[in-house]
């Protein structure tokens, strides 16, 4: 698809006003069913439309509908339109169907939005996750253009509380994954087995004949995308069964780690450094917001970068 032809646009349009209809988490679900499967159909040697079109391109990437569309549709639910079914736009579980089409018109805005700003970025940008980055760039836009509110967010709870403080884990995004040494134990985990899950998928292309580019990115985001299909738990739910690790962020930097250094050890220090990264983000840009500005992409395009660079 061209990136900026009338077809390539009117689509992701559509892929927005579903992604704010369903809201941003279970979008987000959507999207790493997409890209698990294009992972699947590239490692039986077929080609790379399902991974890099759908599931991480216009049709229905985490930067336009398989995302940041929701997001943003939730903010203006919230800040302008003040319908957003729960009250408060950092729900991002809740679906925005029993709004008003406007608000769906916002999400299908926002996913052209986020696939020029993506497109923009990847044109000067190399060693950084451009997806990542723009799914930030979309969350400050609309809460800066729906609440008015700073990319720190709420002044007053920034005063009582201390830009780092989390008020006992009251204001934390997804408290569970505290205290910190959990946290790293879990990393450490999560480094070695999908670093791992890259080393054998590397190792399965070579023998098979299949190895390519886009058996490659397989190799890099397939812990992603298990980890964006496990966040069900968290959409739908309850108590114990909700309290599920919000962990793709730590899977696909293994992935990236394995394909630069090829060491298991760096693979775990990676998801370690995402996990920390991940939570300094939710400090800054989310626990004080009344907006979701997302951890996980804050960690991936630090720590990619970070990896590209030290490669």
């Amino acid at each position: 698809m061209e990136p900026f032809s009338i077809t390539t646009l009117l689509v992701c349009f559509g892929g927005g006003i579903l992604g704010g209809a369903l809201g941003g988490l279970l979008s987000f679900v959507l999207c790493g069913l997409f890209v698990f499967s294009g992972c699947m159909i590239a490692l039986a040697g077929g080609g790379d439309f399902m991974l890099s079109v759908v599931g991480f391109g216009p049709i229905f990437g985490p930067h336009v509908g398989g995302f940041a569309a929701g997001v943003a549709a939730a903010n203006y639910a919230q800040g302008i339109r003040k319908n957003h079914p729960t009250g408060g736009a950092k729900d991002i579980i809740a679906s925005l169907m029993p709004t008003s089409w406007d608000v769906l018109l916002v999400g299908g805005l926002f996913a052209v939005f986020g696939h020029l700003c993506n497109t923009w970025f990847a044109s000067f940008m190399s060693g950084q996750d451009t997806i990542a980055l723009t799914v930030l760039t979309s969350a400050f836009v609309s809460r800066a253009i729906f609440l008015r509110q700073s990319p720190f967010g709420n002044s007053e709870s920034i005063k009582k509380f201390g830009l780092f403080g989390t008020d006992d884990t009251n204001l934390s995004w997804v408290p569970w994954m505290l205290p910190f040494s959990r946290m790293i134990m879990f990393a450490i985990g999560i480094g070695l087995v999908f670093g791992g899950v890259a080393m054998a998928i590397g190792d399965y292309a070579q023998a098979a004949g299949i190895a390519s580019g886009t058996t490659k990115t397989a190799q890099v985001v397939i812990g992603w995308a298990i980890a964006a299909i496990s966040l069900i738990s968290l959409q739908l739910g309850t108590d114990t069964a909700q309290r599920v690790p919000v962990w793709h962020c730590q899977a696909i930097l293994a992935g990236i780690a394995w394909v630069n250094f090829g060491s298991l050890a760096i693979c775990a220090v990676a998801a370690v450094a995402g996990a920390l990264v991940q939570e300094l983000g939710a400090r800054l840009f989310w626990n004080h917001g009344d907006t979701h500005v997302d951890p996980p992409a804050f960690g991936i395009a630090v720590v990619t970068c970070a990896l590209n660079l030290l490669a």
